[in-house]
């Protein structure tokens, strides 16, 4: 009866630490403030500011993100939370004003660029990059 009751305590201590883990991984809502997310980007997007995103991206952002923006870079698998999927419609509805905030502000494993990236011009060539990534 104990080694049951046991096996039992056992079975139900390790489902929950399971529904815990994989709750940890869902990624939680990021809302960005109104002011930000309603920011027009003020670069145009071309081949030259695509260019300049795209070195951005290849020095700051694909060890996480991955070289075509799946959330597969070679840091991925060592962060807490899933890195973003910046070729699914969800990452691409998202306002350049929104990706401009999250760059730049940071969250969690994502950290803060403003300081790495201090030209704004240069985060939103990024932005201009990110749009490329869509399937």
């Amino acid at each position: 009866m104990k080694r049951n009751l046991m096996m039992a305590a056992s079975v139900l201590a390790a489902s929950f630490l399971s529904i815990a883990f994989k709750t940890d991984q869902q990624p939680k809502p990021w809302s960005v403030p109104e002011k930000n997310a309603k920011m027009a980007n003020p670069v145009k997007s071309n081949s030259e500011s695509i260019a300049a995103g795209k070195t951005l991206w290849m020095q700051h952002c694909a060890s996480c993100h991955g070289k075509q923006g799946l959330g597969d870079g070679n840091k991925a698998a060592q962060l807490k939370t899933q890195p973003g999927d910046f070729s699914k419609s969800s990452s691409q509805s998202q306002s350049d004003g929104s990706l401009f905030y999250k760059i730049s502000e940071g969250r969690d494993d994502m950290p803060s660029f403003k300081k790495k990236i201090p030209d704004q011009e240069d985060i939103w060539n990024l932005v201009v990059f990110v749009r490329t990534l869509k399937k």
